[in-house]
């Protein structure tokens, strides 16, 4: 009898770990689905974080009860929620242990292939989104369908997306209309999308978002697109500017006139915040990009002092670049035929133009002077393959001079396959003129400063001599 007694009260204590833990959690995740679904997103988060935490409370406690694996699973799902994927993706790969397919295990790989999306494994996500294409739950299947459609389009294939999205009827789905049209090159009926949500009033959907994933697809119809979304209310000044510098970032691969008009429109706004700041910090860098000569440098110098001064939060940066530019302008300035080791000057002062200050028209002017100048230099040869790098009409002329001045230089030789003594010697000599113009540091007895490999591991034979990047602009 009193053996029965213990079964029995054995039973009961199981039983609570349903009802004192799990009831909770569902009825928490009930609750939590509900205001997803009315649009309460902070109550629905804060619901999902109680669903975690009773969940995680019956898998510690009672780790051999039958419910601990619903409880486990439950725990993924309200992670992958709050968007912790990492977190939430080893309780969601116990779904496939399930015995049998339910509500949870449904939610589950919803969940499995969200959670794979923003992790960037398009394929798995696809796989899971396919499980539910034709669940007996409406919210579930049109949830997968929509899923599906999303994961078609981030991995390029834009028609299908299209084709995925034709019986998806909620605002959402407009979103991914735009961008699988803009994807599939008809940005005229994506735009034509986006007049018709924003003759409803849409100020709700996701404006940035669109206009960051379109921008990398065709930032021409992006730029067109945030034309059309500045006629919504905006309260801050500071996300107008974000956005025009952003287009302007975007557009200035492939149209630097449009551009600059979006950073000064980003720069005249008011206020001393970021944008504005980087937008007039992007203006004297397409400044820089075009000069071609150094007597433009000090007028640029100028701008910047000007920027520094209203944007006081980019004071270390342009100081960095009034440096390197002040350098620059010196080192070519002062240097003549007659200046000791003149060649090695100008060429670190090239590469500083080329690399730092990104601006090819006045590197290329000032590693042509190497050649002109210093014909005789074992440089010359290495500031030919760096103006051949950034002029490739002057491809047929380098390659002449190269062959019939500097056939026998080491530089040459390393294009051909092999790398002479001499080459390695004449790195070492650069970098060790480049390394006496930076303050003494501490060195390790025995260690020669040495500049970058001109040749890494992957170069190929053939392939003309990268100049070594980074070194110091003579004061």
């Amino acid at each position: 009898m009193r053996r029965a007694s213990v079964l029995v009260l054995a039973v009961l204590l199981s039983s609570c770990v349903y009802y004192n833990g799990m009831y909770n959690a569902n009825r928490l995740a009930r609750s939590a689905r509900k205001a997803e679904r009315e649009g309460r997103t902070f109550e629905a988060t804060n619901l999902w974080g109680q669903v975690a935490t009773k969940a995680e409370s019956v898998v510690v406690r009672h780790p051999t009860s039958k419910y601990a694996e619903e409880a486990g699973i439950l725990r993924g799902v309200a992670l992958s929620r709050l968007g912790q994927c990492e977190e939430a993706m080893g309780p969601l790969s116990r779904v496939s242990l399930a015995a049998k397919t339910s509500d949870l295990t449904e939610d589950a790989v919803l969940a499995t292939g969200r959670c794979q999306l923003t992790l960037g494994n398009l394929p798995a996500g696809q796989a899971a989104f396919s499980q539910l294409l034709d669940s007996k739950n409406k919210d579930r299947r049109r949830e997968a369908h929509f899923q599906q459609a999303r994961a078609l389009r981030q991995s390029g294939r834009y028609e299908e997306a299209l084709e995925a999205l034709k019986g998806i009827r909620e605002p959402r789905a407009d979103g991914e209309r735009i961008l699988a049209l803009a994807g599939a090159g008809k940005s005229p009926e994506a735009l034509a999308l986006a007049d018709s949500l924003m003759a409803r009033g849409d100020t709700a959907k996701p404006w940035d978002s669109l206009l960051v994933t379109l921008g990398r697809q065709d930032p021409a119809a992006a730029s067109k697109l945030l034309d059309r979304i500045r006629q919504l209310p905006v309260r801050s000044p500071e996300i107008q500017a974000r956005r025009l510098l952003e287009d302007g970032t975007r557009l200035a691969p492939t149209d630097t006139s449009r551009a600059a008009a979006r950073f000064r429109e980003a720069a005249a706004m008011s206020g001393s915040s970021e944008s504005p700041g980087r937008a007039s910090l992007e203006l004297v860098r397409m400044d820089l990009a075009r000069t071609s000569r150094p007597q433009e440098l000090p007028p640029i110098m100028e701008a910047l002092q000007g920027v520094a001064k209203r944007f006081e939060n980019l004071g270390l940066e342009i100081t960095r670049i009034s440096a390197t530019i002040s350098g620059v302008h010196t080192a070519v300035s002062s240097t003549t035929a007659e200046t000791p080791q003149g060649d090695l000057r100008l060429f670190l002062a090239g590469e500083a133009a080329r690399d730092s200050l990104a601006a090819p028209a006045l590197a290329q002017g000032i590693f042509r002077r190497i050649v002109d100048e210093w014909p005789a230099s074992p440089y010359a040869p290495k500031a030919i393959f760096a103006v051949q790098q950034l002029d490739s009409t002057w491809a047929d002329s380098a390659r002449a001079i190269l062959e019939q001045r500097y056939f026998d230089s080491p530089y040459l030789a390393v294009t051909q396959g092999y790398a002479p003594s001499e080459y390695r010697q004449l790195e070492d000599s650069l970098g060790a003129y480049a390394a006496s113009l930076v303050p003494a540091r501490p060195v390790r007895p025995g260690v020669t400063p040495r500049r970058k490999p001109l040749l890494e591991d992957e170069d190929r034979p053939g392939r003309p001599p990268q100049p070594a990047t980074g070194s110091r602009v003579p004061e």
